[in-house]
């Protein structure tokens, strides 16, 4: 029996406006025809989508303040993620909650992100896992112990970045220090400005939305790119974290690097179908 997956990040509750006719702007207002409500943050999508393909899973965050804590656990538990490791929200601690505003073209969040992203590290039994992938940039800057937990039980480590409107160059040591590296193409451009290097892990993957995705190696000399199916984009919220289940399922068998993102692709694919960024996967 395979050993679990660690999923470690913010973990929210996304409420979904979809098919927005536009995206808000300062003193308007806008109807959207659709609402929906969701666990969501990278970690929980990624969690989500390595279960459907086989992989035990067990999160690692602070739940979102209650009552939307009845919401995600709920979703976990459909969704086969155990939360035998994530840890009620502090009293008086405001609820983890992102707004979505979707439709085809574009998507904006506004999220409170409030306490610890997850709990002590020092409290889980690291040698149980196989691999751990944390959800953010942000939560790996905030407790970089995860890497030496996870180093000392000898597992891989993957790390995708989450926006931030402003990155400092000293992440470029974090980066290094993981295996696998998982921007988007703005991510990626933005750290470059601040003096990141392009490739900075053993393995970058930069994701490239409806035009696929590339890979490198410290010691390649050129990218792998692989392109993507078009489909109808419904809500874009989350393929980014369904396409690095993909990847990284295939990247753990060790297979080659194209066959890698074709099945990051494929995910992130089938996720912009739905509403959410779980929405489409079978639940238990």
């Amino acid at each position: 029996m395979k050993k679990p997956i660690m999923c470690a990040g913010r973990l929210y509750c996304d409420l979904v406006f979809a098919n927005t006719p536009r995206l808000p702007t300062a003193g308007t207002e806008v109807f959207a025809p659709k609402l929906s409500l969701h666990a969501g943050g990278g970690a929980f999508i990624t969690g989500a989508t390595l279960v459907a393909l086989g992989h035990p899973v067990r999160q690692f965050s602070t739940l979102p303040a209650a009552p939307f804590d009845a919401t995600v656990l709920a979703d976990m538990n459909a969704h086969g993620i155990a939360a035998t490791d994530c840890k009620r929200a502090a009293i008086g601690t405001d609820p983890q909650i992102t707004v979505v505003m979707a439709n085809a073209e574009d998507r904006a969040f506004l999220t409170r992100a409030d306490g610890p992203a997850t709990p002590d590290p020092a409290v889980v039994d690291f040698t149980g896992f196989s691999h751990l992938h944390i959800g953010e940039l942000s939560t790996l800057r905030e407790t970089p112990s995860l890497l030496d937990h996870a180093r000392a039980a000898g597992l891989t480590v993957s790390l995708d970045c989450g926006w931030q409107d402003v990155f400092d160059a000293d992440v470029a040591e974090l980066i290094a220090a993981v295996d696998v590296f998982l921007p988007s193409e703005s991510e990626a451009a933005a750290l470059l400005a601040i003096g990141v290097p392009e490739v900075c892990a053993p393995l970058t993957v930069v994701k490239c939305g409806k035009n696929g995705a590339r890979a490198r190696t410290l010691t390649d000399g050129a990218w792998t790119h692989n392109t993507t199916a078009q489909v109808e984009v419904i809500d874009a919220t989350g393929a980014g974290d369904s396409f690095n289940a993909g990847f990284l399922a295939c990247w753990l068998e060790q297979a080659p690097l194209n066959e890698c993102l074709a099945k990051g692709n494929a995910c992130g694919s089938a996720a912009v179908q739905s509403l959410g960024g779980a929405s489409y996967l079978k639940r238990a």
